[in-house]
């Protein structure tokens, strides 16, 4: 009897033959020549970087820009599953947005004890200024990434919440572009749902958020913190892919009660700003004076009701980790159901008992700061030495509140291809998400990262990790 695998693997399922979402693909995958698909993966490398598709890695010695590695073995999910996870994502995301409206007013979820008061006040992603503040459409999280990890066929978890300035859209984009430029038969031959309306979409669900000073035809701009932050090639992308302005702090400031930004007929008004600049650095008269990212007085503006800052400040509270662990209670005191999709248990090290165990299995667990991201400040417990360990159990007697821990999932895998072929690897998926008075819209597919290294478990593209494109099929 053959023993069964440890890691759920997409494509093979039990491993006697393609589960049905593949079928039709690795038809024409039987078919194909190796060496074209090789060839194949070079032109796409060739693609990506005539493109400029980089990102910029900080504190690397040898470059600072990089290509995210592209595998050209897409990853599918079928209609019926995406159908299910859809379900939980917009459950999910209106939790999310009816949790930051209340603790920024009444706090009723602190009043019923449902999380405690110190996680919110002691918070430093909570933003006092923000209280009493109703964003235009009452959208708190117009753009969101939910972060998705699969155990077996039918076991989803989300990783984590990404409501503050969720990046990887573009890859999600061009990962398609890529894959129809080199494969045109396999959509001719596979039914694909679409990605490419998202740009259109992003500006439509953004201008529905307009504040009412706003007159006419919405103006949107794109704020960047420039061309050196990581993910400026996306900025610059988006912006030119919705036909909105992309601008830096200096290009703004603030006239007759209006953010402007400079152009060659003088200041123009801006109505939505979709911000890809962090709080600390949104505004220097209001938050870090030394920023010089920022625009001075746009909270003030903002407060006033004469812009839409998308995401709004104060989101990032939902992003906490710690916050993350009472997701499912969140989920039911606002919806008033129980949650559709599982959060990935999780020890908060605040609490004495939690670290206590934490101290003792660290070898065991996935240890990360609460506001940590991008695969930074992490430790994978089974993959590391006995030094990182004894290192990380310093740094956690010394902040335990820093940090919350999560048992090492055995995460599902879909093959890449490599010169001996097929390979699993390990995957995570970030679904997009639209907010708008109109409605909560979800791409159908987002980015899958990949952790294209034999055995590894960090997909982040810092870290190492590649991406896919993300195929859900038609019904």
């Amino acid at each position: 009897m053959a023993e069964t695998p440890r890691f759920f693997n997409e494509m093979d399922g039990s491993g006697e033959k393609p589960r049905a979402p593949y079928a039709r693909y690795c038809d024409w995958f039987a078919d194909e020549p190796p060496e074209r698909l090789r060839r194949k993966a070079r032109e796409a490398e060739t693609f990506f970087r005539r493109t400029g598709i980089t990102f910029n890695v900080y504190g690397a010695a040898d470059a600072d820009e990089r290509l995210i590695p592209f595998d050209v073995v897409p990853r599918i999910i079928s209609g019926k599953e995406w159908a299910r996870l859809t379900k939980g994502i917009e459950q999910r995301v209106r939790a999310i947005n009816a949790f930051l409206h209340d603790i920024y007013h009444r706090q009723e979820i602190l009043r019923a004890g449902r999380i405690p008061v110190d996680l919110i006040q002691n918070n430093d992603a909570f933003l006092p200024k923000m209280i009493g503040v109703v964003p235009p459409a009452k959208v708190y999280t117009h753009i969101v990434g939910v972060d998705l990890v699969r155990t077996s066929e039918n076991e989803f978890f989300v990783l984590e919440d990404n409501a503050r300035t969720p990046s990887g859209v573009s890859y999600m984009l061009e990962n398609r572009e890529t894959m129809l430029h080199m494969f045109p038969e396999l959509f001719t031959k596979i039914r694909v749902r679409p990605v490419s309306d998202y740009p259109k979409s992003l500006r439509r669900s953004l201008a529905a958020c307009a504040p009412a000073a706003c007159t006419g035809r919405p103006v949107v701009a794109v704020l960047t913190p420039g061309i050196h932050n990581s993910a400026y090639y996306e900025h610059a992308f988006l912006a030119d892919q919705m036909g909105a302005e992309l601008v830096e702090g200096h290009d703004l400031r603030v006239v007759d009660g209006r953010i402007a930004m400079r152009t060659t007929l003088g200041y123009t008004p801006i109505d939505v700003l979709y911000r890809r600049v962090d709080d600390d650095y949104l505004d220097p008269l209001n938050f870090r004076p030394d920023s010089m990212l920022g625009v001075p007085g746009i909270l003030d503006v903002y407060r006033a009701g004469g812009i839409t800052i998308a995401n709004a400040p104060g989101t990032g509270i939902a992003d906490d980790k710690a916050i993350y662990s009472y997701m499912p209670d969140i989920v039911q005191f606002y919806t008033g159901e129980k949650p559709i999709l599982k959060n990935v248990p999780t020890w908060r090290c605040s609490e004495p008992s939690s670290l206590s165990y934490v101290l003792e299995h660290l070898h065991e667990l996935v240890v990360k700061e609460v506001h940590g991201s991008g695969g930074y400040g992490m430790l994978v417990g089974p993959a590391a030495s006995k030094k990182e360990i004894e290192a990380f159990r310093a740094k956690l007697q010394a902040r335990p509140s820093a940090y919350i821990a999560q048992p090492t999932l055995a995460l599902s895998t879909v093959p890449i291809l490599t010169r001996a072929g097929l390979a699993p690897r390990h995957v995570d998926l970030r679904p997009f998400v639209l907010v708008s008075p109109d409605g909560i819209e979800i791409t159908p597919g987002g980015l899958t990262r990949v952790a294209l290294k034999k055995g590894s478990l960090v997909v982040n593209s810092s870290q190492g990790g590649g991406t896919k494109d993300t195929w859900v099929l038609e019904e």
